[in-house]
Parts: structure tokens; C-alpha cells; sequence
């Protein structure tokens, strides 16, 4: 094989090393050139306290072979270190166009110089996929390997079993204690059936082609439980990139409520306790955002006495929504 066009995406996350780069190769003497992705596990810094790198390439396949949820094709998984020095996958690689997370799309970037038409569409047709992945049936696709019995039983309580051993890996972030401390005491019961949760549900991990979803990337948060949960992330991440980093909302996409109300359409039923989930997804990223920081001073990006991790957009818009609740 010979690859060529190594580099690194201009937008690209931090849970793990991506690479573009074009492959010539021959297969029974027909030659075959494609653009491709490899995604390299993390190993000098973890951005999540549990390596999960095999498991999300798992749900990937699983997706692109037997749904049609839009995701990209992998090629091959490599579950050795002696290549790239870790266990890497390799991906087709989708042409489009992703929103920007810095600056956000509400304030720059192509979603911005999109007509209000256009955003509209953008966003219900981003919540038809979202809803294509909580009506999959979990049994039937093999899933249920994504479950994390050891932090309590599926759902809510699971999932704030793993924050709270994130925000002990993370360290002392105040806000964050308080707003686990108030999601225990009104945690909901969820009678509905566990459904797959893509974890990192928005629209900036989404590659467009005019304005159409062609690609749901960054599967690292994939877990079992009520579809609340991702409406609430996708809703917050939302509110954070616009009145979190002190931005006007973008016109032409849908208010809150009107995606709520979209949302009970598609699955059918009412959506209960947003307004919980809203918390829970603040608490997450916060904490995502304090591990961001360390990472930013471990790189020499913020000087070693910065108080980014418990002082930024994501903590203040955490306190803004718990002190609602209280």
C-alpha cells in the first residue's frame, strides 16, 4: 500500500489522534486509491477515565453494517501497538462540512452563513438521525456490550456512577460536586426500556453536505439508557455555544421547545424530566471541560497556575442551570 496526504484535520477532537491520508493499493491486480481516517487510541493522555477505543469501533461496524445510521465505513481495526504505537482504526473518509465548537458556529463559520432555511433544516434533519438511533432495537444489533454494570444499574444511575468516578479522576471542581449531589437526590425513575445513546449528541459532531447529515462521528460517550439524556445534550451543547460563550442564538433554528415537541413526534411518547438531564449534561461538561483544561496546561496551551478547569464557559453555565433548579 502507499499512502500519501498525510495530515491532521483543522477541526478534530481530543479523545484520540486523527489522521487523513490518501491509499493506493492492489487487490488481485485491480488497483484501488481512497481518501481514509485513521483514528489513533489515545495513549500519553486520556481525555476519559476508561479506554473504550475497541468498543466504540464495535458499535460503528455494527451500525454501518446492519442500520442506516449514517456513520463512517471502517475499513480495518488494528488492535496491536506496533504500527502506530497503539491500537488504531481506519475509516472512509466523508467529504462535507462540520460545525465549529471554537468559535462556535453561532458565532463564525459556514452554519452561520447558511440561510435560515437551510440551519432549519440542518437541525430537524440532524434529530431524524438522532431518533434513527434510539428506536434501534439493542438486542437484536448485538449492543449490549456498551452496558457498564460496574457503575450501578443501567440507565441514569449507571451513568452517574461513572461521573462520579470521572470527577474524582478530574479532581476538586465545587460546581460539579453540587450538581451530582442534586441529580442523586431527585434522580428519576426510568421505566422505559434502555435504548443505545450516541453520549455526544450534537450537531458539531456531524459531518454536513448541504445541510444534510452524511456522517455521525465521535462515538467515545456510547452507552444504554433514556433517549432524555441525548435530547438534553443536544439541546445544551446548543445553549452552551450560543448564551454559554456569549452569542445570539442563531435564527432559523428551532427554539427548545419546538424540538421537544418534534422529538415526541418521532419517538412517540412524551419526553420526561428534561429539565434533570439538562443538569446531568451541564455535570458532564463540566467535567469533560476540567480534563480539557489540564490538557491545555500539560501541552503548555494555558500557563500551570490557570483556573480553567474549574472556572469557563461550561461551569458558569452549570451554575446558571443548577442554581434554577434550587
Amino acid at each position: 500500500m502507499h499512502v500519501s496526504g498525510l495530515r491532521t484535520p483543522s477541526l478534530s477532537g481530543f479523545s484520540s489522534e486523527t489522521l487523513l491520508f490518501d491509499a493506493e493499493w492492489a487487490d488481485d491486480g485491480v488497483r484501488h486509491r481512497e481518501s481514509l481516517v485513521a483514528r489513533v487510541a489515545p495513549t500519553a493522555y486520556r481525555l476519559f477515565p476508561d479506554p473504550r477505543f475497541e468498543e466504540c469501533c464495535r458499535v460503528m461496524r455494527i451500525l454501518d453494517r446492519d442500520t442506516d445510521v449514517p456513520v463512517p465505513a471502517i475499513r480495518w481495526y488494528e488492535s496491536g501497538a506496533g504500527a502506530l504505537g497503539a491500537p488504531f482504526v481506519v475509516m472512509e473518509q466523508v467529504a462535507g462540512q462540520v460545525p465549529s465548537d471554537q468559535p462556535t458556529y453561532h458565532q463564525e463559520g459556514w452554519v452561520t452563513e447558511a440561510s435560515p432555511a437551510d440551519r432549519e433544516r440542518l437541525w430537524w434533519r440532524s434529530l431524524e438521525v438522532l431518533a434513527g438511533i434510539h428506536t434501534l432495537d439493542v438486542d437484536a444489533l448485538g449492543l449490549g456490550f456498551v452496558d457498564r454494570p460496574e457503575y450501578g444499574r443501567t440507565g441514569i444511575d449507571q451513568q452517574l456512577g461513572y461521573y462520579e468516578r470521572f470527577l474524582a479522576w478530574v479532581g476538586d471542581l465545587p460546581v460539579a460536586r453540587a450538581a451530582l449531589e442534586w441529580l442523586r437526590a431527585h434522580q428519576p425513575a426510568e421505566t422505559g426500556p434502555p435504548r443505545l445513546l450516541w453520549g455526544d449528541a450534537r450537531i458539531g459532531n456531524i459531518i454536513y453536505r448541504d445541510c444534510e447529515p452524511c456522517a455521525v462521528l465521535d462515538w467515545e460517550m456510547v452507552t444504554l439508557g433514556q433517549p432524555e439524556v441525548d435530547l438534553a445534550w443536544f439541546l445544551y451543547l446548543d445553549r452552551h455555544h450560543s448564551e454559554g460563550s456569549a452569542a445570539a442564538r442563531l435564527s432559523g433554528l428551532p427554539s427548545p421547545a419546538d424540538t421537544v415537541a418534534a422529538y415526541e413526534r418521532l419517538l412517540g411518547r412524551p419526553m420526561r424530566d428534561l429539565a434533570y438531564y439538562e443538569v446531568f449534561a451541564g455535570l458532564r461538561f463540566a467535567v469533560i471541560m476540567a480534563r480539557l483544561g489540564q490538557l491545555f496546561i500539560d501541552f503548555a496551551l494555558l500557563p500551570p497556575d490557570s483556573d480553567f478547569s474549574t472556572d469557563n464557559t461550561a461551569t458558569r453555565l452549570l451554575r446558571v442551570i443548577l442554581d434554577a433548579r434550587c
